[in-house]
């Protein structure tokens, strides 16, 4: 699978000396996908079981423990990962994740 992008993910842990926690677990998760090959929601799902899955290709993983939250959207055919997301669950629980 191909991420879009990784700096996303850099801006993140380095906006605050509170989220620098974020950078091992989410660079964890990054390798983990760079060398994915998902075809269908379901496949994904068999390696990260937490993952929610919610409509129109849009998937809630679990960073950090669960401290964290990071939003991506899918697209299967082309094996590309959008991140839309990521944040604490207090700043998850104020966006829709439908519309980011």
């Amino acid at each position: 699978m191909r991420v879009i992008a990784l700096s996303t993910l850099r801006n993140f842990w380095e906006s605050s000396r509170s989220y620098a926690d974020a950078r091992e677990p989410t660079l964890a998760w990054y390798r983990h996908v760079l060398s994915a090959d998902w075809g269908s929601p379901a496949e994904l799902k068999r390696e990260f079981g937490t993952a929610s899955i919610l409509r129109d290709g849009r998937i809630v993983f679990n960073i950090g423990g669960n401290k964290y939250r990071l939003v991506v959207w899918i697209n299967y055919p082309y094996r590309v990962v959008y991140i839309r997301f990521i944040g604490t669950h207090a700043q998850y629980d104020k966006i829709d994740m439908q519309k980011i």
